[in-house]
């Protein structure tokens, strides 16, 4: 009978574990899509971020390579133990998201920046936390910034966004011409 009652359980416990495994990869744009919404319908208002008021901005946009970066930074502050935007083996935020693949080289300006928490339970949690904070709040009031990808890791989330601006086509035939000078100036914005 024990022997039974230890099967049952074994079995309950490994479709947990595999539910909640479905749900999360099932759910992956439901995830997505809860998150641009409450980051857009703030933006579509304007806030205060802290006591500076932020005017509407334009809606963000899901970026994949922002999300690859930002979940390889929640699985990373996960597995190590630690909460920082600098990752223990020394790479920024920019380096990390670079890595990813949000590249800057090609594009007029480019700009990024970081949100992390540790501890919320849900989305509308995290989210409330990081527009009640007043740097956080000013990441995702920024109109530079366009594009934002997101990732949780055991309550440790990690919040990434871009912004990159493409050059005009008349730019681009200056640029052909090899008329157009281009400098590149890195800018980290946490």
């Amino acid at each position: 009978m024990k022997k039974y009652i230890f099967s049952a359980f074994s079995a309950i416990a490994l479709l947990a574990v595999c539910g909640f495994s479905y749900l999360r990869v099932g759910n992956n744009a439901a995830f997505k899509q809860e998150f641009l919404r409450i980051i857009n319908k703030t933006r579509t208002k304007g806030c205060n971020c802290g006591s500076k008021w932020y005017p509407p901005a334009p809606a963000m946009v899901w970026n994949n390579n922002l999300e690859q970066a930002a979940q390889a930074h929640a699985d990373d502050m996960y597995d190590q133990d630690y909460f920082s935007h600098t990752s223990k083996d020394g790479r920024s935020m920019s380096d990390r998201i670079v890595f990813a693949g949000y590249f800057f080289k090609g594009w007029k300006s480019f700009m990024v920046g970081e949100n992390i928490a540790k501890g919320q339970t849900s989305i509308e949690q995290v989210m409330a936390g990081w527009f009640k904070s007043e740097g956080h709040c000013q990441n995702l009031m920024n109109p530079a910034l366009k594009e934002v990808g997101v990732a949780e890791t055991n309550q440790v989330w990690v919040q990434d966004f871009g912004g990159r601006v493409p050059f005009s086509p008349e730019q681009q035939k200056l640029i052909k011409e090899g008329k157009y000078r281009l400098i590149e100036k890195e800018v980290d914005k946490h």
